[in-house]
């Protein structure tokens, strides 16, 4: 009988169960984008290309690890560094002893750049040792010419016909470790290792200059291991491990590649995060979604249980029916899901391998795990809506459904009310706790604030429409017989208007916290640097960078005061269980000009004291805060490739997020980033200098590289430039979490009306025109478009207030031009969705919508 009823539900009352099945179609999709980021970022690898010929590769671990105690447990946190880790060039000898090794032969790759005006100016070269020639195999060779000596290089053969240089040939190249002319001494073959990297334009230098001009001496990236005729790749493994111990990784299969490719291990931890943590919240939305959408449909057929326990139906076979009908809908939605998750992913993917975040190496993992979680989830969350949902028709006596059925739900019952109530303190007390975090510790419970108190507008939802119809009641009854018809109708059926309100603000919560986070920490990162820069020029290169010593030749200009060369780097510290990357410049020149070119709004301390030791360091306010140091401190950092240090605390200031969160000098950080070049130099001139004709002299200097001499606005420029993939990933998050909430929202509003056939049967009956209908559905539509965003609109700023000021010390910015935009498009939404529905049912003649099939 049960099974009867519910296929006898879904075939002749296919309508009452679209709705349901739009919200779970999309829930899945969101699922099983999400899970498809999740499973590629746990699987992601890149084959060998450069070390397909090496069994075994000798790396430094390139994350940064901490313990902790947890209950009686000890956990374990990691990050990956922000620059390239490498290991003590000493290890080489120890490898090379193993009996098992052939040959064990250092790597280290540094971008070269040909001086501008020469045959090779605009051609990056990659800068090797010559001990690394062979590492990719036999064809790894030179073809022409000697091996290079002291002032000598060998050109990759491709390159140097493209230039027309043959051996005997002197060229400038510009390194990491400074600037000259070397002489040609022969050619190799070009490198060959790969789609990703065939053709790689490279030139090799002596070992001991290549160790000099790589800018990290004594350190190399990696130690390419070949074994001994008759000795396979887990013995020579077993060896070289043997000999490094704990100080180095030994990678062998598909871990080879994530040494040439370093960007991997953070595309791991983006893709993680963005399917793991974003994946959860998505997966809980679409959970509250599902939860509500089904709720609401169970709830439309309260007609229908009452009658069938009017006919002698048991509480079991409501509860069983409800359940048939769940696993009738679900697994098909969850499955047809599945099709557009995978082109979300698709998409989302590969926006991200376009803007550098992720290898374009790596594949898009699609596995049956995520399509299974897709299925899984919807169909659970619907059969558990409907249990819930049928809950009460199923226990009351055949009588009281019957009478509960015909009228109008009263006030929420205590437990929901009770339970809506801990949300809202919930969501209060997560909002009073960011206010006390910094950085992201404070970002990191926005989407947390915004849940508790999306759940407690639906769990309070007939509260706050009761309130709403009060408010907006008086307003509406001056509209005339329409806008009396809607006040009227809100307010006594406000569980149907708190249906369609909970989604409207769901969508304005989502959007409104990411977008106007990402707005409000992108406007006062400009602000900072617009007021922090006080230089009147900026050098930067046209190529990889200014190599070291550009400040300092600025500064020997005529007419300069001061020059400060800026090298973005970034560190890592610890915030309690876990591991947090700030963003950290390493500073050039005479420390106590420094304040001559940046403002940085020093709260304590001198920057004068930066670099009179490399074992210093200066804060923002934010960071120290969250470090709990002061002016004297020694600070715990690691540095850029994970190298520990301690560097004392000589001030703090306040304009961190324009400018970096913290500043050491850069003889401290140059040995520790992957290349060791000055992003930037920043020159003021002397008060009686001609500002053109200093900026003609500069352009000479950096000993040969292609220099672009622009004002302050050109380090603007770079500063946004950084904050472009945080600010893309916020907008695609907001999209996916919007976009699915807006569908909800339509679904919803549809399911509303398409319910209200008798209603508005009952109008036209008693004379009600199709116009004023129209007018009574639009001013309803309006007023919940209007409490939607009012609601969603309080539940952001409440989230972003304590959020943004933890993060940028300021009030959330919120321009016009993104938060009109965002209203016009929900009150159109509104419209539209109620609009739509509302022109179908008019068309039918009252008799007959008051007579069809319920």
């Amino acid at each position: 009988m049960t099974n009867g009823l519910a296929r006898a539900s879904v075939r002749f009352r296919p309508a009452s169960f679209v709705g349901t099945f739009v919200a779970l179609l999309f829930g899945a999709a969101v699922v099983m984008a999400c899970g498809t980021l999740l499973q590629t970022g746990l699987t992601a690898s890149v084959p060998a290309g450069r070390y397909a010929s090496a069994p075994v590769v000798v790396a430094a671990d390139p994350t940064v690890t901490i313990t902790y105690k947890s209950a009686e447990d000890t956990e374990t946190e990691s990050q990956s560094v922000p620059e390239r880790a490498r290991l003590d060039a000493g290890l080489v000898a120890r490898i090379a002893a193993q009996p098992g090794v052939a040959a064990a032969r250092p790597d280290t790759a540094f971008p070269v750049q040909g001086a501008a005006g020469t045959p090779l100016a605009g051609s990056p070269l990659t800068g090797r040792g010559f001990a690394s020639l062979g590492i990719t195999g036999p064809a790894d060779k030179l073809v022409e010419g000697r091996a290079p000596g002291a002032g000598e290089v060998v050109l990759d053969a491709d390159t140097a016909r493209a230039a027309k240089l043959a051996p005997g040939t002197t060229v400038t190249l510009t390194a990491p470790g400074g600037s000259g002319s070397y002489r040609i001494s022969g050619l190799a073959a070009p490198q060959q290792f790969g789609a990703a990297a065939a053709g790689t334009p490279t030139a090799w230098f002596a070992d001991q200059p290549a160790d000099r001009l790589s800018g990290h001496p004594g350190r190399v990236d990696a130690i390419a291991v070949q074994p001994r005729e008759g000795v396979d790749a887990k013995a020579l493994a077993a060896q070289v491990e043997q000999a490094v111990g704990d100080r180095a990784e030994v990678l062998t299969g598909d871990d080879r590649g994530t040494v040439e490719q370093p960007v991997l291990t953070e595309a791991r931890t983006m893709l993680t995060a963005l399917g793991g943590s974003f994946g959860g919240t998505a997966t809980m939305t679409a959970v509250f979604v599902v939860v509500s959408t089904v709720a609401l449909a169970t709830g439309q057929r309260a007609r229908e249980f009452a009658l069938l326990r009017a006919i002698g139906a048991t509480p079991r076979q409501i509860r069983r029916t409800i359940a048939t009908e769940a696993v009738l809908v679900a697994p098909l939605a969850g499955a047809l899901g599945i099709l557009p998750g995978r082109a979300l992913a698709r998409w989302w993917f590969d926006e991200m391998v376009e803007r550098g975040a992720v290898p374009d190496s790596v594949e898009l993992s699609v596995g049956p795990v995520p399509m299974l979680a897709a299925v899984g989830v919807c169909t659970l969350a619907a059969l558990g809506a409907g249990f819930v949902a049928a809950r009460g028709p199923a226990r009351m006596r055949a009588g009281q459904a019957l009478g509960a059925a015909a009228v109008e739900a009263g006030r929420p019952g205590k437990v929901r009310t009770v339970i809506g109530l801990l949300f809202a303190a919930g969501g209060v007390s997560l909002a009073g706790l960011a206010s006390a975090l910094k950085g992201s510790d404070a970002a990191n419970t926005a989407l947390g604030v915004v849940m508790c108190f999306l759940t407690a507008v639906a769990l309070l939802g007939p509260w706050v429409a009761r309130g709403a119809a009060g408010v907006l009641g008086a307003p509406l009854r001056a509209g005339g017989a329409p806008g009396s018809l809607a006040a009227d109708n809100t307010r006594a059926n406000a569980r149907r208007l708190a249906s369609a309100i909970t989604p409207i603000a769901m969508v304005t919560a989502f959007c409104g916290t990411l977008l106007f986070l990402q707005t409000t920490i992108s406007h006062e990162t400009g602000e900072q640097v617009r007021s922090g820069i006080t230089a009147d020029h900026v050098l930067a290169s046209t190529g990889p960078g200014l190599p070291a010593g550009t400040a300092e030749q600025a500064a020997k200009v005529p007419g300069v005061e001061a020059a400060v060369g800026v090298l973005r780097t970034g560190v890592l510290y610890r915030s309690g269980q876990t591991v947090q990357t700030a963003n950290a410049l390493g500073v050039a020149g005479d420390p106590a000009r420094l304040s001559r070119v940046l403002d940085l709004g020093v709260h304590e301390g001198s920057l004068a004291e930066l670099g009179r030791s490399t074992d210093t360091v200066a804060l923002s306010r934010t960071m120290a805060d969250d470090l709990g140091v002061e002016v004297g401190d020694r600070v715990p950092l690691w540095l850029g490739d994970g190298t520990e240090a301690k560097p004392l605390l000589v001030a703090t200031y306040e304009r961190g997020l324009g400018f970096g969160q913290a500043l050491l000098p850069r003889a401290a950080v140059a040995e520790h980033v992957t290349a060791g070049y000055d992003s930037q130099v920043l020159v003021t001139d002397a008060p009686d200098a001609d500002r053109a004709a200093v900026a003609k002299q500069l352009a000479g200097v950096g000993g040969g590289t292609a220099l672009l001499v622009t004002d302050r606005a050109g380090f603007v420029a770079q500063a946004d430039k950084a904050q472009e993939l945080g600010a893309w990933a916020n907008t695609v998050m907001a999209g996916v979490l919007g976009g699915f909430a807006a569908v909800t929202a339509a679904n919803t509003l549809v399911m509303t009306v398409l319910d209200r056939r008798r209603e508005i049967a009952l109008l036209r009956l008693a004379g009600t025109t199709r116009r004023q209908v129209r007018g009574m559905m639009r001013w309803e539509a309006l007023l919940v478009a209007a409490t939607g965003l009012v609601v969603g609109g309080a539940i952001a700023w409440t989230t972003l207030v304590p959020v943004t000021r933890g993060i940028a010390g300021a009030a959330p910015y919120v321009p016009v031009g993104t938060a009109l935009p965002l209203g016009g498009a929900a009150v159109l939404l509104c419209l539209a969705a109620t609009a739509l529905p509302a022109r179908a049912l008019l068309r039918t003649r009252p008799v007959a919508m008051g007579g069809g099939r319920q």
